[in-house]
């Protein structure tokens, strides 16, 4: 485990199950609490990651560049720059996995945070065999990459846009639209089922996993987002459509 300013604080003992075989995967720990950092460091890298840690907002973004993770951990509440800015700064280089932590309770910080593009979040005090496994799930996902050359995936087409699910791109009018991966696999599985409602349940199975635990609502958010950056509104609903007390659908599109 590696500090930013180089330190390498003693790992803390506990029963996790390492992951084994290939290569190893790279994190980064954004939390002022050094403490708290250094348990879940510790976790993480005894479950396979290569870990930096991290304690300051200032510091976070170029760490993060000069890392290339493949996850953040990264807490709401830091000194300097607050994780909402870090995760936003971060969205303009990396499509890292962040799973944002946070000890408020007001709602709408949970939602500022996942709007600027973390993947999940968690709220203090947590487990940290509950974070090993969301980040399971999140990695259990795929990355941008070609598709296998003996099995391309056909794209999926919503009015003007083109949802390339192999090259995992999204085109409307023929401009590329800048998705997040998660923000991505919600609008592919919603796509994937033209005509038919897709509960929220049914979206947290898809994307995050059957064993995913958490607030179902996080999928408003993300398709918030994903509505935001497609130019759609709650109001016009021309790419997604809520389906109230159900779940959602995809639209006509443009």
């Amino acid at each position: 485990m590696k500090e930013a300013g180089g330190r390498r604080p003693t790992q803390q003992d506990g029963p996790v199950t390492p992951t084994t075989g290939g290569p190893r995967r790279r994190a980064v720990v954004v939390d002022d609490e050094a403490a708290l950092a250094d348990l879940v460091a510790g976790y993480l890298e005894r479950d396979g990651f290569e870990v930096t840690v991290c304690h300051e907002g200032g510091d976070a973004v170029e760490v993060v560049r000069r890392v290339d993770p493949d996850l953040v951990v990264l807490d709401l509440n830091l000194p300097g720059l607050d994780g909402v800015e870090v995760c936003r700064r971060v969205r303009t280089f990396s499509d890292c996995y962040v799973v944002m932590l946070t000890a408020r309770a007001e709602e709408v910080d949970t939602l500022i945070g996942l709007s600027v593009g973390a993947d999940d979040y968690l709220t203090k005090p947590f487990s940290p065999r509950e974070l090993v496994a969301r980040v399971a799930a999140l990695l259990r996902r795929p990355r941008r990459g070609p598709a296998a050359a003996d099995a391309p995936e056909p794209a999926l087409h919503v009015g003007d846009l083109r949802i390339d699910v192999a090259a995992r791109e999204v085109r409307r009018a023929g401009g590329l639209i800048a998705l997040t991966r998660t923000e991505f696999d919600v609008l592919a599985a919603l796509a994937a089922r033209p005509g038919r409602v897709v509960t929220r349940r049914a979206l947290i199975d898809t994307v995050w996993g059957p064993g995913w635990v958490g607030d179902e609502h996080l999928v408003d958010v993300h398709v918030l987002h994903v509505r935001q950056k497609l130019g759609d509104t709650a109001e016009a609903q021309r790419y997604v459509r809520t389906v109230r007390g159900v779940g959602y659908r995809i639209g006509p599109g443009a």
